[in-house]
């Protein structure tokens, strides 16, 4: 009996590692295959969850991004986000700076936050830049 729950906790483990295995050997879509697969996801979250205007919605959006995506055109677009963005961040310092010369606490707590969210959304763009 003492050599059956190794020998079943071997068993157990490897039948539940196998699958991520599996996943972590796909391959990853990048560009407008990736945004397919994304919306293709929602849909199918969209009919589970009975939510048929949404469903309705990201076909429509399916069907816009099959017509007309193209991977250069999505790099592109990914691109002036991030340029957007590092306009924004630099806006934020400046605000920042402005506020420290003039010593009002409230408002450089206030420039600190936007600073902190506007280069969160610069990391996001980048990291979108990626896929």
């Amino acid at each position: 009996m003492k050599f059956l729950a190794p020998l079943a906790l071997l068993t157990i483990t490897s039948l539940m590692t196998t699958p991520l295995m599996a996943a972590e050997t796909a391959p990853q879509l990048t560009g407008c295959a990736a945004k397919r697969q994304a919306i293709s996801l929602q849909i199918e979250q969209a009919k589970a969850h009975g939510n048929s205007e949404q469903q309705a919605g990201l076909e429509k959006a399916l069907s816009e991004v099959t017509a007309h995506c193209t991977d250069a055109s999505l790099k592109k677009e990914r691109e002036n986000k991030v340029l957007d963005a590092k306009h924004e961040v630099s806006r934020r310092q400046a605000d920042l700076d402005k506020a420290m010369k003039k010593g009002d606490s409230e408002k450089i707590n206030k420039r600190k936050d936007k600073l902190a969210e506007s280069r969160k959304e610069l990391q996001e763009a980048l990291d979108d830049l990626d896929k």
